[in-house]
């Protein structure tokens, strides 16, 4: 009873920090925007100027809701492989759905100059890279998919997938090497992993496949828990391993691919928001981790994203070097803190 009433008061602690952040979030940019006038355009009214309500609604708005989803997404995905793996080092990439959609957007920037004609019209349209970094993805994830139903060992597949990674990023190598300087420069921007690059009609997009990745990890909630005592365990209560490992896969692949298809390959919080949701929650149980990893891993990348941006400045830096330059002393200290690792 207490531990239930502890973990209340820490989700409602969360929540409010969440929101602050949020606040926060918004209203820091390039553009000084008094924090009143940030309220008035959230809630509908009009503020002192009309660039405002439009810098507001249609830039810093989807770019908060696209960190929130980020964090959760990457945050989930790495709680479900930790899980599966019985491995702490395993993250949200490990079967090589990020190095699927680098391949993807590598073939498209650095391997442009081979399509011509309307095709290469299309390629170079506003969406051309999350269709080719989901289609990398996707390609991957099929492949895992086949192995899967090949290989019964979890650990086998781990390693499966570690290769899958290794042979991507050897491909990206080789086209690195041979392409132009402009075209590596434009690959290693999007590797960089960006926030702010999202229309409202992308954002619904990403709402809806991160909503059908959180239905599949709900479903798994059970498999999941199981799957701490081992598959033997799991098996004698009557958990199907292979539809599990099958709905697992297929929540972590759309989860982690989605937002690498959108945001780019944003490293750590995949890794480090699920050891940091243990350590505070004390817990093994999915049906808190879950909802609780959400959360941590929302409430990370907002302050990754308010980190990046510099304030009234046209700048802001990669996001993917704030997650861990902002992230990972936190972890260190938790982890000398507690003294132990929870898993």
């Amino acid at each position: 009873m207490n531990s239930l009433k502890s973990y209340r008061v820490q989700f409602i602690f969360i929540i409010i920090l969440l929101c602050a952040c949020f606040m926060v979030n918004i209203s820091l940019g390039s553009v000084h925007i008094p924090f009143k006038e940030v309220f008035k355009s959230l809630f509908g009214e009009n503020t002192g100027h009309q660039s405002w309500q439009y810098i507001i609604i249609n830039y810093r708005l989807p770019k908060a809701v696209t960190a929130i989803l980020v964090g959760m997404s990457l945050s989930i995905s790495g709680l479900l492989m930790q899980t599966i793996f019985r491995n702490p080092l395993a993250g949200p990439f490990v079967l090589g759905i990020s190095s699927g959609a680098s391949l993807g957007v590598a073939i498209f920037i650095m391997g442009s100059s081979i399509f011509t004609g309307i095709f290469a019209s299309f390629m170079i349209s506003s969406v051309s890279t999350a269709i080719a970094a989901t289609l990398g993805s996707f390609i991957v994830l099929f492949s895992i998919f086949v192995i899967a139903n090949k290989v019964r060992d979890t650990m086998a597949l781990l390693i499966i997938g570690l290769m899958f990674g290794s042979i991507t990023a050897s491909i990206v190598n080789v086209l690195s090497y041979f392409t132009s300087k402009e075209k590596l420069q434009q690959y290693i921007f999007w590797s960089f992993g960006s926030l702010g690059n999202l229309s409202w009609d992308q954002v619904y997009l990403l709402i809806c496949m991160v909503f059908i990745g959180l239905v599949l990890t709900v479903i798994s909630i059970k498999s999941l828990n199981a799957f701490l005592l081992g598959e033997n365990y799991a098996r004698s209560i009557g958990v199907n391993l292979k539809k599990s490992r099958y709905l697992i896969i297929a929540a972590t692949s759309i989860l982690a691919g989605s937002i690498t298809a959108f945001a780019g390959p944003i490293a750590f919080i995949g890794l480090a928001v699920p050891h940091l949701t243990r350590q505070l929650f004390n817990t093994q149980n999915h049906h808190v981790l879950i909802p609780a990893t959400a959360f941590y891993g929302a409430l990370l990348m907002l302050i990754c994203d308010t980190v990046a941006q510099v304030p009234n400045s046209e700048f802001s830096l990669p996001i993917n070097a704030i997650t861990s330059i902002v992230g990972a002393p936190v972890i260190i200290w938790l982890l000398i803190r507690k003294r132990k690792m929870i898993f």
